[in-house]
């Protein structure tokens, strides 16, 4: 069978990546020496084992790596990223906050896949190297999503990214400087971000530990926050400002900021999803500000302050919450409960749907309605200025379905094997699908967590989150018996 030859180098490039997350269980380790905390041996422990059994796999599997191929880019990318969810699961099944396998291995893929969904209760008393390894996770899986979100998956052809498909994206000879140039420089940015986010907060109060966690929850947008109230926990209307920005930022293509440093362009301004994506968010803090000022006899400023933040945390899928919107009345609710959908741009670390597919359908929308109008009119898809072809549109009809019919299906699932409520079952597949964080309901909620519900229930919205984030069709690809065949 022509896919068995991948098995080989796949597992050499797990044991590659997962040496490396090895290494960096040492930062959260000399934070727990340097408190006190007995954890570090957990840290050490697990790092040590996993970097001695990653380096007998590198020592007795390494052989030339095959050419790149979408077969091989499916099962490679599935592999390293469950592989690399698990390792990070065992710092948090051995450490003494007792959670079961399923609860440790949730806690991890939320971090990786920047979902924020949480199963840990009392953040405020939980070591600080727990905290800094649940950031890390964030931190890692931010540059993760981009990358793949900008050479991978238009390569792979996945719902609709071969919209983007540039010379980065080819796999060619000829290409490679170019790849290198553009991943060094996104590093450089995405490292740069994170520095000047941690700045910021610092400066407007935060402490030295908590500025660090946080700005790399916030420009990864994962979310992970090291108090149970969240951004709450800063009475401080500068902080939710900054923290607006910062997630903003992180939900913007990093393409776009490469162009802006490398190039001097200035195509952050005029590209069409960025618009859109900003227009969004400012349309939807206003109408809630507006709403908050009229119902509540909040003054205006304060509306704007807790609206702009939550709703760029949900737009963005970072999951912060300055505090509990779902106290805000029926219209708040379904005003979140819809932009849980969108999510970031292509090419940015937040998840969702994406913008650019929403834009793409809604330009078929209205040729299908030009069409009524004038049947013999030949009226091409576009997007912004570029044609949209076939295939793409194909693709992201493809995808759309196939988000929707998991949505159904695990929402059915979670109910029928948890017995949680609709809400909750809805709401929770959906946040963890588009990588958000939390739900709605007395339960998962802005106010609340995931520690309550039961291991069946954390390993489906570990499933969902793994699917979400790969773009689902990555990983259902892999469950088809075509991919299989010779």
């Amino acid at each position: 069978m022509q896919t068995l030859q991948y098995i080989r180098p796949t597992l050499y490039a797990t044991c590659f990546f997962s040496m490396h997350v090895a290494v960096a269980m040492l930062l959260p380790a000399f934070v727990d020496i340097a408190d006190g905390s007995p954890d570090w041996v957990v840290f050490v422990g697990v790092s040590v084992a996993v970097f001695v059994v990653s380096l007998l796999g590198i020592l007795s599997l390494r052989q030339p790596l095959p050419r790149f191929t979408p077969r091989f880019g499916f099962l490679v990318t599935t592999v390293l990223w469950v592989s690399t969810c698990l390792v990070g699961a065992l710092p948090f099944y051995f450490s003494a906050l007792q959670l079961s396998f399923a609860q440790s291995v949730f806690e991890s893929v939320s971090g990786l896949t920047t979902t924020g969904s949480t199963v840990i209760a009392g953040l405020d008393r939980a070591p600080r190297g727990i905290l800094l390894w649940r950031a890390l996770l964030q931190f890692f899986g931010g540059i993760g999503i981009v990358a793949i979100g900008l050479f991978l998956f238009p390569f792979l052809r996945v719902g609709g990214m071969q919209l983007f498909r540039s010379e980065s994206s080819d796999r060619s000879d000829k290409a490679l400087p170019r790849v290198v140039q553009l991943t060094t420089a996104l590093v450089v940015i995405y490292v740069g971000l994170n520095v000047l986010c941690t700045l910021v907060y610092a400066a407007l109060g935060m402490s030295f530990f908590d500025a660090v966690t946080h700005a790399m929850g916030t420009i990864s947008t994962g979310g992970y926050s090291t108090h149970d109230a969240s951004f709450g926990y800063f009475a401080s209307p500068a902080i939710h400002w900054a923290g607006t920005i910062f997630m903003t930022l992180g939900g913007m293509s990093f393409v776009l900021f490469v162009d802006l440093c490398v190039n001097g362009r200035l195509t952050l301004f005029t590209d069409l999803q960025t618009r859109v994506y900003l227009g969004l968010i400012v349309a939807a803090s206003l109408a809630l500000a507006v709403w908050l000022a009229a119902r509540d006899q909040m003054p205006f400023l304060d509306a704007l302050t807790h609206s702009a933040f939550n709703v760029a945390s949900v737009v963005t899928t970072t999951g912060y919450a300055s505090t509990d919107y779902a106290l805000w009345g029926p219209f708040s609710v379904a005003l979140f409960l819809m932009l849980t959908f969108v999510g970031g741009c292509s090419g940015s670390t937040a998840g969702g749907i994406k913008v650019y597919r929403f834009i793409i359908v809604f330009a078929a929308l209205n040729r299908a309605l030009h069409r009524l109008v004038y049947p013999n009119a030949v009226v091409p898809l576009r997007y912004g200025d570029r044609r949209v072809d076939s295939e793409v549109f194909e693709s992201v009809m493809t995808f759309l379905i196939a988000f929707f019919a998991i949505l159904a299906a695990l929402t059915v699932l979670l109910s029928l094997v948890s017995g949680l409520d609709l809400v909750t079952s809805l709401t929770g597949t959906l946040t963890a699908l588009c990588n958000v964080g939390p739900g709605l309901g007395e339960i998962i909620g802005p106010a609340g967590n995931f520690s309550t519900v039961d291991d069946a229930a954390a390993w489906i919205l570990s499933a969902a989150m793994l699917l979400g984030r790969l773009e689902i069709m990555t990983i259902l690809v892999l469950l088809s018996p075509v991919y299989w065949r010779s």
